[in-house]
């Protein structure tokens, strides 16, 4: 069975990080935020499971789990 995807765009991006559209892009660059994924010829999203992760890690990490 396929599970539907939710996809998040720029704007629900930086709500859920608290980050400017700028430092969105430096964290993607270097690899602590995941990358988007193209949805169209000149649109991308983000995976919102994947982002839900990385949120729980930083979680995890401030409070010194796993």
């Amino acid at each position: 069975m396929t599970t539907t995807k939710k996809f998040l765009r720029l704007p629900a991006v930086i709500e859920a990080t608290g980050w400017s559209r700028a430092t969105i892009w430096r964290k993607v660059k270097a690899g602590v935020l995941p990358a988007p994924i193209p949805i169209g010829p000149k649109s991308i999203a983000w995976d919102a499971e994947e982002i839900a992760q990385w949120q729980q890690r930083c979680i995890d990490a401030s409070r010194g789990v796993g």
